[in-house]
């Protein structure tokens, strides 16, 4: 079980990596785009910490609620919004500085709270 936890919580890293590098690419562009790693990164990131959640749960891991509740809604309140957006060709840039702040919030209530 812990050889488990461990393996998500990389698969964890990295999809907040992919959601984050494919954000910030995106800021340097002229007419910026959700890009596939921002999709897969998110969708990777809501999967990834939801199954995290449970299992800490389920091996008895003393977590805070709020930290997780506030964590899960910002990672679907930005996975709607990257997957909403997917389908255009270009997105406004305060869209876009909006998914990389939400992208930087949900590490930050990770690693703060």
């Amino acid at each position: 079980m812990d050889v488990a936890q461990h393996l998500l919580v990389l698969l964890h890293l990295v999809a907040f990596a992919a959601l984050l590098g494919g954000s910030l690419v995106q800021l340097r562009t002229p007419e910026p785009e959700v890009n596939a790693a921002m999709l897969h990164g998110a969708w990777a990131s809501l999967v990834t910490g939801v199954v995290l959640w449970v299992l800490a749960g389920a091996v008895g891991q003393d977590l805070s609620t709020g930290a997780m509740v506030v964590k899960t809604v910002v990672a679907v309140v930005l996975t709607v919004l990257v997957l909403l957006n997917r389908r255009f060709f270009s997105v406004p840039r305060g869209l876009l500085m909006l998914i990389t702040a939400l992208a930087i919030a949900e590490a930050a209530v990770a690693v703060l709270w």
